[in-house]
Parts: C-alpha cells; sequence; structure tokens
C-alpha cells in the first residue's frame, strides 16, 4: 500500500498542483515552513500549467494564487525558487511600459516552448478543452514568431515605431482606404505605436485586448495587402519570403478545424466538452492542410499532436522543443515534499530532438 508521502509525489508528477496544495495543508508531516514551500511550488507550478503568465515574476506566488495558500500566507521569507522564476520571466508579458526584461515582447519563442510543454501535459492528462485552448493561444500569436524573424522582438510597443512606422507607412492609418486592416486591427495598430507611453492601466489593457490583433494585423501585411506600404516594402526579399510563408501558416492555423473546436467548449458556445478523438480528428485535417504548405508538419515528431511542435519550429524559424519547466517544477516539488532529502533546483532538462525542415 502506498504511503501518503508516495501518493503526494505521485500527484506532484502528474502537475495536480491543487491538490497537493490543499493535502499538504490537511495534515501531511511536514514542518510549517515545509508545507509554504510546498504551496508556494504549487501556486507557480498552477500557474504554468493555467498560462496565468502575468504572474510568473512573483516571488510570492503564493499570494492571491487559485490553489491552496493559508499556510504560506503566514510565513515570511518563503518563495519560489529563483532559478524557475527567472526562467518563467521569459514567458511573461511586462505588466509596464517601461520594465527592463521585455520577456515574450523580447522574443515569443520561450512562451511557445512553454505552451508546446503545457498542451503535452494537459493532452497526457486527458484535459482536452485546455489543448484546444492552448492550440488557440498559439494560434493567436503564429503570427508574431514569423515576424520576430525581421522584426528582432515580437511586436514590442516600445520598438515598433521604428520597425513599421514613418513615411510611407499605413499602419495604424483610419484614413488609408486602400489598407485592408479592419476597424479592431488598424485601432490595435495606432495603439501599438503609443502605448509605451501611457500609464500602467492603459498598457495592460492593450495587451490583454488588442496585441493579438496587433499580431493580426502583421499577418494581413504578410499575406492579405495588395497596397504593400512600406510595412513591407521595406523587408529585403528574403525577410519578405520570411514572413509571407510563416503567415501563411499562421492564417491556415487560426481559420482551422482544430481552432474551431474552441467554439465548442464551454467557454464558447456550445457546452461541448471534444473528446480525445474528436480532437485528433480535427487536429489531423488541419494537419493535413498545413502539410500542403509545410511538408516537414506531415512528418511524425514524437508530440501528443503530431506534427505541432514541427509547425511552431516552421514558424519560428528554429527547432522548437518544448520547455521542461513544468517537468522541473513538479521535481523541486517532489524534493519539497521530502524535506530530509536536499531540495534542490533541478537543472534544465533536453527535450527529444522533433525532426523539422526550416524555411
Amino acid at each position: 500500500m502506498e504511503t501518503a508521502h508516495e501518493v503526494l509525489v505521485a500527484l506532484a508528477r502528474r502537475y495536480a498542483f491543487a491538490e497537493v496544495a490543499a493535502l499538504v495543508s490537511a495534515g501531511a508531516a511536514l514542518t510549517v515552513h515545509d508545507v509554504a514551500s510546498v504551496q508556494q511550488l504549487c501556486a507557480f507550478g498552477q500557474r504554468l500549467l493555467d498560462l496565468d503568465a502575468e504572474d510568473f515574476g512573483e516571488s510570492n506566488a503564493a499570494a492571491d494564487a487559485n490553489t491552496e495558500h493559508a499556510v504560506a500566507d503566514t510565513v515570511d521569507g518563503d518563495q519560489v525558487p529563483e532559478p524557475l522564476r527567472e526562467r518563467a520571466l521569459a514567458c511573461r508579458m511586462p505588466q509596464a511600459p517601461r520594465e527592463q526584461h521585455r520577456g515574450a515582447l523580447g522574443s515569443m519563442r520561450p512562451a511557445y516552448r512553454l505552451l508546446l510543454e503545457v498542451i503535452g501535459a494537459r493532452f497526457d492528462r486527458g484535459e482536452t478543452n485546455a489543448v484546444v485552448a492552448g492550440v488557440h493561444i498559439a494560434s493567436e500569436y503564429a503570427a508574431l514568431l514569423a515576424w520576430e524573424r525581421v522584426l528582432k522582438h515580437a511586436a514590442d510597443p516600445v520598438r515598433m515605431p521604428a520597425s513599421v512606422g514613418g513615411d510611407g507607412s499605413a499602419w495604424g492609418d483610419f484614413d488609408d482606404r486602400e489598407c485592408p486592416h479592419t476597424k479592431p486591427e488598424k485601432s490595435a495598430a495606432r495603439r501599438a505605436l503609443t502605448v509605451a507611453h501611457e500609464n500602467t492601466a492603459g498598457w495592460r489593457a492593450y495587451l490583454d485586448r488588442q496585441h493579438s490583433n496587433t499580431a493580426h494585423a502583421l499577418s494581413v501585411c504578410a499575406v492579405g495587402c495588395h497596397r504593400r506600404c512600406t510595412v513591407y516594402s521595406r523587408l529585403d526579399a528574403h525577410q519578405a519570403e520570411v514572413v509571407t510563408y510563416g503567415c501563411r501558416l499562421a492564417e491556415m492555423l487560426n481559420g482551422s478545424a482544430v481552432v474551431r473546436l474552441r467554439h465548442s467548449a464551454p467557454v464558447g458556445h456550445g457546452f461541448g466538452v471534444p473528446s480525445r478523438r474528436e480532437l485528433l480528428e480535427a487536429w489531423g485535417r488541419t494537419r493535413a492542410s498545413l502539410a500542403k504548405i509545410a511538408p516537414a508538419i506531415g512528418e511524425e515528431d514524437g508530440f501528443a499532436l503530431p506534427g505541432f511542435a514541427t509547425l511552431v519550429s516552421e514558424l519560428a524559424g528554429e527547432r522548437m522543443r518544448p520547455d521542461t519547466l513544468l517537468a522541473d517544477t513538479a521535481t523541486a516539488l517532489a524534493a519539497a515534499l521530502s524535506p530530509r532529502a536536499t531540495a534542490t533546483v533541478p537543472a534544465p532538462q533536453t527535450p527529444a530532438t522533433a525532426p523539422t525542415s526550416l524555411s
């Protein structure tokens, strides 16, 4: 028969962070300080699993956590191990215009590596609705992975005026009727040029409501515009090819069968949750369409949704492997549940490679 400790460790390995946080509070044989450390890791791990990125930078992850954190609230000095927090910061959107660490606005690649890890973990746990939500997030910002290759940032508003503004640019110009951007896209495009000078509330509102529209606007510039203002015409031939190819993939993913499943989810309109078979069938149709543009996506890459990691690699222009941040957090949690052992933060693991042909 398994001991209580073995059950807790097994739950940690399954990323059952909320359950572990509640159970240790209910009577595990740990000191108050040990319970506080466990609850910090549980809160941090659950935020990773939920992709609650705005709070990744908090050392005190237990503050306002959705996991049990009553014991952690009574202890001073407990916090998330710094190596884990630093890695998470790379996936976080800066919460003020002039934060030094640009996180996902500097590069979307770390966030997509975490997305890959979370999608794989959710699939293994049978949480198909969360898998669809993760794929939907990936589709919303897919164009930024392609444009990052030429902009050298992920549409960071601090740098956008120099990247897309200037003479001959129709970016954010409501009076230019030849520009095919929709009103929401033009609104986001204009705001992306000015929001760096707004207060923190305005900055966060832009990130919450308009940054994905900025990504869509850039996609239109690459594949849906016949006017070709200087947003696109300033690119050299190779850069133009990179963003056109990547945004064709992004556009196809955005309108795909697997993303349409999102609208049948409980958070959508149909109050339905797809089965694993339905999810894989929808992804299979999506994958077949994407493979017409990038044949490598049709090859096996070992990912839960076969070919999805290769798709992300094609967008980024480099091999993109799932991160191990979630797994490393679970390992640190398992060590914290065994206080007599030395609880060290594991070094990042080296994931298996995923074959891809990059363009």
